[in-house]
């Protein structure tokens, strides 16, 4: 069963959010997603400095089995890349919350993040 920490929000394309004290928003993919993907072998960052809207495709991560977009789960400018996965995309599949997180967005609305879905909901829409 996939890990779904309760602090964090989400969206139905598997990406997960977390506000920290600073303000800034970071944003990775569930474990759920990575459990899915298979072992990662590639990731496409966006640039620091990027400024982007909800839904945008932010980045790409390829597995032995397929590449897919990460999309934006709100709109915001970019301030820093996870860099580490450029060499190690695999620290993903390790730990999708921690380490392998993918970017840190100032959100342009931090309200956005509010209309996410919870952890149960999330829960609720990876059981169907």
């Amino acid at each position: 069963m996939s890990e779904v920490p309760s602090e964090l929000k989400y969206t139905k394309s598997h990406e997960w959010v977390r506000k920290e004290d600073d303000g800034s928003i970071t944003i990775g993919i569930t474990d759920h997603a990575q459990q899915l993907l298979g072992d990662l072998v590639f990731v496409e960052l966006p640039e620091v400095g990027d400024d982007m809207s909800a839904e945008d495709a932010a980045c790409v991560v390829e597995s032995v089995k397929a590449a897919s977009d990460v999309y934006m789960p709100i709109s915001g400018e970019v301030i820093a890349v996870n860099t580490t996965l450029t060499d190690t995309p695999e620290v993903i599949n390790d730990a999708p919350y921690d380490d392998g997180w993918l970017i840190k967005v100032k959100p342009a609305n931090a309200a956005e993040v509010d209309e996410l879905m919870d952890a149960e909901a999330y829960e609720a829409e990876i059981e169907e």
